[in-house]
């Protein structure tokens, strides 16, 4: 749980990042920009903020902005029914440096830097460097995740339906949906 005052102080850090790179969002979407922090009660270690432009039974966008080396920890988007093979997620990166990690051949000085106290909970390391306008896919229940660079980042991402609930990560403490304490 985090409080109301860290979260809308990441928001603003957010927005500052978005306002540099020249990301234009509503105030509408500033006020609904979702502030997640795992569970794990460290959100500038871990986490991420998002904007959600649309996300139907169709298809997804979002803007997510990670500050200075924010990870999003390792998660799969797994198979949701018989017609629906999870999630399939494009990432292209606006701002920044973003490091992904994906299964393949573990990278021999990996970029991405974590505390040791979580570090088990990593487990493919094969290392996909996001610069501004490069992108990558991320085929349905695909272990990965990734970090921010010292600059932060911008990611843009286009997917099919997003259901945040049904994500598996790789860490049982943590929780996708943020809880936030309105009292500091």
């Amino acid at each position: 749980m985090i409080t109301r005052k860290k979260a809308e102080e990441l928001k603003e850090r957010a927005y500052k990042m978005l306002q540099k790179a020249g990301i234009v969002i509503t105030e509408e979407e500033y006020k609904n920009m979702e502030v997640v922090d795992h569970g794990l009660n460290e959100p500038e270690k871990y986490g991420v903020q998002i904007i959600v432009y649309v996300n139907n039974e169709r298809y997804c966008a979002k803007e997510m902005v990670l500050i200075p080396g924010q990870t999003v920890c390792e998660h799969k988007h797994p198979p949701i029914s018989r017609t629906n093979p999870g999630k399939q997620e494009t990432f292209r990166c606006r701002y920044g440096e973003v490091y992904l990690y994906v299964p393949g051949i573990p990278a021999k000085n990996p970029k991405a830097k974590l505390p040791e106290d979580r570090e088990k909970y990593f487990t493919v390391w094969n290392e996909i460097i996001l610069k501004p306008g490069q992108q990558y896919t991320i085929v349905p229940n695909t272990l990965h995740w990734f970090q921010a660079g010292k600059e932060g980042a911008i990611v843009s991402e286009f997917s099919s339906q997003s259901l945040d609930e049904t994500d598996i990560f790789t860490d049982p403490d943590v929780k996708r949906i943020t809880e936030i304490a309105e009292n500091d």
